[in-house]
């Protein structure tokens, strides 16, 4: 004979009461009552789920500045093609951080916004048609061609410059000195003022770009070293100037905008100290296929990358909406 089924005792379980002290009960912003940026702000932790682990980096973010860690930015270089580029440079000029670390597109497209603009365009469009029209697209971004023109013009006589001096003292420039040169011939120009290169030069932030050729810079260097086989750069240098900047550091953390090679840069550079005290991870990949762009910061402290006791927040999500609110909470909220 069958068990009998007790169907109510099923679907109403009897559960243990989760009120008492430290709990904290979701409820979102009251926009009934007159808006205020810092209780707004506040209110992300509890409104759950990757609004609360924002609320938990901005708390970290906070907490990093006020204990005086040295801050290593990374980014991808989309996050310079959309309208972070402006976030990161008021971080830069206003000196939020110590450390930037970024890829080829992260210096390229910050130096070509200042040749000309990128525009709005439309994911869906025709990539042949576009192609046919000399115009590149980055998500819903437009980039006509004339841009990397304009940027091979810049460039090249500043690697003329580089590749005389490197025959006539014999030393080979590293990636970081080129990244200096570049925020040096920037502030040339009229609008140099928006620039993250140029206000990493001017405040002397050391600025990284350890794949250095993946991008426009590598098709400049293409044509150049056609005419100047001799010329070179030295990327090796690169990892021996960051993996001192973590080793000297009193503490130090991790702010990673996307994955790729700045996110491991500057972990890896970490790993020599016995890992970072923080880490804010803002990023749309998750860990499920090994990938360093979507490892979680529990991956790391299994490296050695971040301490074991480190304060840590993986926020999901894009970064072109996540990292604005994480500066907005940083400079705003108050509690």
């Amino acid at each position: 004979m069958a068990n009998k089924v007790n169907a109510r005792g099923s679907v109403y379980k009897k559960s243990t009461e989760l009120k008492g002290k430290g709990k904290i009960e979701i409820k979102g912003y009251d926009f009934n009552k007159k808006f205020d940026i810092s209780s707004f702000l506040s209110s992300l932790q509890n409104t759950g789920f990757q609004a609360t682990e924002l609320y938990s980096a901005i708390k970290i973010f906070q907490e990093m500045k006020t204990e005086k860690a040295t801050i290593f930015l990374g980014y991808t270089s989309n996050m310079v093609s959309c309208g972070l580029r402006e976030t990161i440079c008021y971080l830069t000029k206003n000196k939020q951080i110590d450390v930037l670390v970024t890829t080829a597109g992260g210096l390229e497209e910050d130096v070509i916004k200042l040749l000309g603009p990128y525009v709005l365009g439309d994911y869906n469009e025709s990539g042949k048609k576009l192609r046919q029209s000399g115009i590149n697209r980055t998500g819903n971004l437009y980039i006509p061609n004339s841009r990397y023109i304009k940027f091979e013009k810049f460039l090249t006589p500043l690697l003329a410059m580089l590749y005389k001096r490197q025959k006539e003292t014999g030393k080979i420039v590293t990636t970081t000195e080129l990244c200096y040169e570049l925020g040096k011939a920037v502030e040339k120009l009229p609008n140099r003022e928006e620039s993250i290169c140029y206000w990493a030069y001017k405040n002397k932030i050391p600025l990284f770009c350890p794949a250095i050729t993946d991008g426009s810079i590598g098709d400049v260097f293409f044509f150049f070293k056609q005419q100047n086989p001799e010329m070179k750069i030295d990327m090796s240098e690169e990892a021996l100037k960051l993996t001192k900047i973590a080793i000297n550091a009193e503490k130090t953390g991790i702010i990673a905008l996307g994955g790729s090679v700045p996110k491991h840069a500057i972990s890896n550079a970490n790993l020599f100290r016995e890992g970072a005290d923080y880490a804010i991870y803002l990023t749309t990949a998750q860990e499920y296929d090994g990938s360093n762009a979507g490892a979680n910061p529990e991956e790391a402290k299994s490296w050695g990358k971040i301490k074991g006791d480190a304060r840590t927040a993986k926020v999901v999500g894009d970064c072109s909406i996540t990292f604005p609110l994480l500066v907005m909470g940083f400079l705003y909220m108050k509690e």
